[in-house]
């Protein structure tokens, strides 16, 4: 029976510790697969992509490919804000693999990482890919852009920049659209389960939490699902 793994990477402290800037970002990396096989996959592999690889090797685990949650620099590289971030073009020098990307964010992620088509795994909302013995599914979760997705692995939900622990992700940069975030926070995600553990892609508000704990302390999610309720948000 495969046993789940998923180990959380904090830009600044686990990895790319001498990078102020990433630090500051406060990115999150994660590593998910099955231990009885020791494979795993990357999960927006960016600012120290060497690292990541070698925290999954200190824990007897093989990097096989990489999941994509949207297409931002931050998260696969490229350049940002005057920075130029490392990410998914030097994993695949490193560690070559398939990219597993929503089929409406791939072409922003090779603009901005110059991958090829061949690359890429372009997907739907609601497939589901293995690693290991160990099953992903991949939720379209559209609002900070328009392919954004989540990924459903056992109790956890690895959100990208859809869903922090305080907050959601930014809706005013191009793609963006505060109409489809609010269905994702009200009806998209609505029907996780309470002990679902959220691992965001950034530090804002907390590292990971039950879903229970996120509905009752985030206030965008709270005032979009009172919205939909057509409630008040208390």
């Amino acid at each position: 029976m495969a046993t789940f793994y998923l180990r959380q990477l904090l830009v600044g402290r686990d990895i790319g510790v001498d990078d102020v800037a990433g630090a500051q970002m406060q990115n999150f990396v994660y590593l998910v697969g099955d231990s009885d096989t020791g494979t795993c996959l990357v999960v927006d592999p960016a600012w120290d992509v060497a690292g990541a690889l070698d925290r999954a090797r200190d824990d007897g685990m093989r990097v096989t490919g990489a999941l994509v949650t949207h297409y931002h620099p931050d998260h696969v590289g490229g350049s940002i804000f005057g920075l130029r971030i490392e990410g998914l073009a030097k994993l695949m020098d490193l560690a070559p693999g398939k990219v597993h990307v929503h089929e409406l964010e791939a072409d922003g992620v090779k603009q901005v990482t110059g991958l090829s088509e061949s690359d890429l795994a372009r997907h739907h909302g609601g497939d589901r890919i293995s690693v290991g013995g160990i099953e992903i599914e991949l939720l379209h979760t559209p609002g900070h852009t328009p392919g954004s997705q989540c990924f459903r692995v056992k109790d956890a939900l690895v959100a990208g920049d859809t869903l922090f622990l305080e907050g959601c992700g930014r809706v005013d940069l191009p793609g963006g659209s505060p109409e489809e975030m609010e269905r994702t926070l009200s009806q998209r995600l609505a029907t996780l389960p309470d002990d679902m553990v959220l691992y965001p892609g950034h530090a804002y508000g907390g590292e990971s939490a039950p879903l229970a704990v996120v509905r009752r302390v985030n206030p965008y999610l709270r005032a979009a699902m009172a919205k939909a309720r057509g409630a008040r948000p208390s």
